[in-house]
């Protein structure tokens, strides 16, 4: 999560969706650089709503706007596939190493899906009170270009991203009948990434 106080915007990092290489890019011209722990980076915005908007309103009468980048739900379980398929995961209960891409989806459609295939959800971190959602500007992460250009123009800078913490490289392919399964069951996240088109 990344703050930045005197143009009064927070960028919020859903997990998967390149906050780690706008970090990279935005860290030293930030007020705030909140990394670590995860739960703090990646934190949703029900929970920056409970604790950190007051703090803003509290130190300094400041009601930051918030923006996301949500990605193409099934890009997005892909690239948390293949994230998890790395060495250093084998053996761990959240690796995918010798589970399908069509399992791994199957598996994230459950309600209580197992620890390999529990990412999260994009709707859910982005939803507060009763389902409104968190934040004022949202962009689709197939369209860089456009969240370059607004963030060049909010922070008045140029912004050159280099690639970080990039999934290993395999292609992937999911079947007719999951994807229906996916877009019956999860519905809510093709919602969201929609809302967010530009």
């Amino acid at each position: 999560m990344l703050v930045f106080w005197k143009e009064n915007l927070v960028l919020m990092s859903i997990p998967k969706t390149g906050s780690t290489a706008l970090e990279g890019a935005l860290a030293p011209r930030a007020s705030l650089v909140l990394r670590d722990p995860p739960e703090l980076k990646h934190a949703p915005c029900y929970r920056y709503k409970r604790f950190l908007k007051p703090l803003f309103k509290q130190v300094g009468g400041q009601n930051p706007e918030l923006m996301a980048i949500v990605r193409n739900p099934i890009d997005w379980l892909g690239s948390w596939y293949r994230y998890r398929t790395r060495d250093d995961l084998i053996g761990h209960e959240n690796s995918t190493r010798d589970i399908s891409f069509d399992d791994f989806v199957l598996e994230y459609c459950k309600g209580s899906p197992a620890a390999f295939a529990n990412v999260g959800s994009q709707n859910r971190f982005l939803r507060v009170n009763d389902g409104e959602i968190g934040a004022e500007y949202l962009f689709q992460y197939e369209q860089w270009d456009k969240v370059i250009s607004y963030l060049e123009e909010r922070l008045t800078m140029t912004i050159t991203l280099k690639q970080k913490n990039v999934s290993p490289g395999i292609k992937l392919r999911l079947s007719g009948s999951v994807e229906t399964k996916l877009r019956e069951k999860r519905a809510e996240e093709f919602e969201i990434w929609e809302l967010a088109k530009r």
